[in-house]
């Protein structure tokens, strides 16, 4: 079972903290050698997330078995395919293309990977080990900072993607030998909670609308982070080194935040989360180089745990369609992560700052806190009546 869950772990430092998150560290080199303004790399990182969008509907619709085993391991070819391809080319074009094809393929090996290793976990009674198998995305993004860290002036842009590709296709193959599907026989307990309706109730509705807020926010930080820091004097040589510490914040991040979940309840950990994500964003804006490291802290140590909660609510507010909802709130993050980079590259590429972005993408987290507490408000229990006798 051990080497289910690392296959899982693997799976999703390929699939995130490589397919989708690599492009941050690699950007400033990218823009150096070839002139790609702040405008085309939101332009590259929305159409990533618009692969992401597209692979999350899609996903759902991938029945239990050998097709689903069959759809991750596709998905995992496309992953360092599109990641090594990166380095072949100074098309736009093409790298749209790419940066397409890898969203697609993250979601699939994100969503497919993780309710493989989840049913496995859940037939070997191993549940308790859920909260390692997120600890993958903190593993990629750390990993792949230290690697242009250490590698970027030697081998360039170019080299970064390819060697990225290369190392993904080693590690990639323990996951396509250890993450496999049983037959559907095997998910028949299952099915029936995955096929009920979900009850839309106005908690709900705002707990999808505040997630639609964070995927539009969070992502402004995810794609520009180390490309701000490159563009101040005083911050210039900690780019790769926060996001490396953004990796390694990330990864006990889903663990960290489930037990605070438990501890004062989801709602207020997720306002909690939300505040704390937003002060991370807008501190590069100070230009110190301590504030810069701690923002990268910030929003490493919350947006994994920002998805664990939101996951976790949804079950409990989804009425028993627990599949339906956990869908529909991916769907809105992906959606919500297609229009935050458009309109931060622009406002960049306009005013040659990424201030506003980051002040319009603080705010956004911010919205979503109010939305949230506005659900646990309603949420609220009924206050006990004493009744004379």
């Amino acid at each position: 079972m051990i080497r289910v869950l690392i296959g899982g772990v693997l799976a999703l430092a390929i699939a995130m903290g490589v397919g989708r998150f690599a492009f941050t560290p690699i950007l400033p080199a990218m823009q150096a050698a070839t002139g790609l303004g702040a405008d085309g790399a939101g332009f590259l990182a929305s159409l990533n997330y618009l692969g992401y969008f597209v692979g999350a509907l899609g996903a759902g619709l991938v029945p239990h078995g050998s097709v689903r085993t069959a759809v991750f391991r596709t998905a995992l070819i496309a992953s360092v395919t599109s990641t090594a391809g990166m380095g072949f080319t100074e098309s736009m074009a093409v790298w749209g293309v790419l940066r397409f094809v890898s969203g697609l393929a993250s979601a699939g090996m994100f969503i497919l990977g993780i309710a493989m290793v989840l049913d496995a976990l859940a037939r070997a009674g191993r549940e308790a080990w859920t909260g390692w198998l997120y600890t993958g995305v903190g593993i990629g993004i750390a990993s792949s900072g230290l690697f242009v860290a250490i590698m970027g002036e030697r081998l360039g842009w170019r080299g970064d993607w390819l060697w990225l590709g290369l190392i993904c296709t080693g590690f990639g193959a323990l996951s396509w030998l250890w993450v496999t599907d049983p037959p559907p026989a095997a998910h028949h307990a299952t099915a029936a909670g995955n096929g009920a309706k979900a009850a839309l109730s106005a908690p709900l509705v705002l707990l999808t609308l505040a997630y639609f807020l964070e995927g539009g926010g969070y992502i402004v930080t995810g794609t520009f982070l180390v490309a701000i820091l490159k563009t101040m004097p005083e911050t210039a040589k900690l780019g790769e080194a926060a996001w490396m510490v953004t990796g390694l914040a990330a990864m006990p991040s889903g663990l960290i935040w489930a037990a605070a979940g438990r501890k004062m309840g989801p709602w207020r950990a997720l306002i909690l989360g939300h505040l704390v994500q937003a002060v991370g964003i807008v501190l590069p804006m100070t230009g110190a180089p301590v504030a810069s490291v701690i923002s990268a802290a910030l929003y490493g140590g919350t947006f994994i745990g920002i998805v664990t909660l939101s996951f976790t609510l949804g079950r409990q507010l989804s009425g028993g369609a627990s599949a339906r909802v956990i869908g529909a709130l991916t769907a809105v993050y992906g959606l919500g992560q297609i229009i935050g980079p458009l309109p931060a590259g622009l406002v960049v590429a306009n005013t040659g700052s990424f201030d506003s972005a980051l002040i319009g993408a603080a705010a956004a987290v911010l919205a979503g806190a109010v939305l949230l507490a506005v659900g646990a408000w309603l949420t609220r229990p009924a206050p006990e009546v004493a009744v004379r006798t």
